[in-house]
């Protein structure tokens, strides 16, 4: 069983990078812990257990290579490099280090977030994400969701909707942010098609339990869903 929140360690020397990795992964549901130097990230995995680390290769104190060492001493820790450089040498031997990916920069944040999804997934094997109290399980190989024991009949946008919704529990999505994560290759796409979605979705877990109605409005701010 998965936290809803995977705890990530991203350790980046440039803040400006750093915060716009940290915006990026946050919006889309994980929880990020952010070190400036490899000596403070081995100070953090003392007291968190990250489910994964994104390590910048050019620290000032310790390099990201032998960071990764340090880091994986006490836990087999997911990593993904962030480099400066492109050379093959140094690819070569961050994968020969056990690195699950590797991003060079300058890079999409919305990129790196997918690819954080990826290393995540092969290292969970695939597993179902399941809330605490049971209500949904996401089974985000299968592309499908289980509702109080019973799978979905979902089209691509209601299930694309649900699992955003799904990955921030109690959070508020704008339909802005709905539109871009869901729709996000459906230009000609507007806000009431997060609405009319909503309410085919609505419908289809009704029909499961009709004395529930999980998915919440924020009447001028956007949907969350109670799990």
């Amino acid at each position: 069983m998965l936290r809803p929140m995977p705890l990530l360690l991203l350790v980046e020397d440039e803040p400006p990078i750093a915060d716009t990795v940290a915006y990026a992964l946050r919006e889309d549901g994980f929880d990020v812990r952010h070190c400036l130097t490899a000596g403070a990230a081995l100070a953090a995995a003392k007291g968190d257990r990250f489910d994964l680390a994104i390590l910048d290769v050019g620290l000032p104190d310790l390099g990201g290579f032998a960071l990764c060492r340090e880091l994986r001493r006490s836990a087999d820790l997911p990593v993904i490099f962030l480099t400066a450089h492109a050379a093959e040498a140094e690819r070569v031997l961050g994968f020969e280090l056990g690195a699950d990916d590797y991003v060079t920069k300058p890079f999409s944040p919305r990129e790196l977030v997918a690819r954080v999804r990826a290393v995540l997934r092969r290292a969970q094997g695939g597993a179902a994400t399941t809330p605490a109290n049971g209500t949904f399980e996401h089974d985000t190989d299968g592309h499908r969701i289980r509702y109080r024991g019973q799978w979905l009949d979902l089209t691509r946008y209601e299930y694309g909707l649900l699992a955003a919704l799904l990955q921030r529990p109690g959070a508020v999505l704008s339909r802005a942010q709905l539109m871009d994560r869901v729709w996000g290759d459906a230009l000609d796409s507007g806000d009431r098609t997060v609405d009319t979605h909503v309410k085919t979705l609505r419908a289809k877990l009704h029909t499961v339990d009709p004395s529930a109605d999980p998915i919440r409005t924020h009447r001028g701010l956007g949907y969350s869903i109670a799990t």
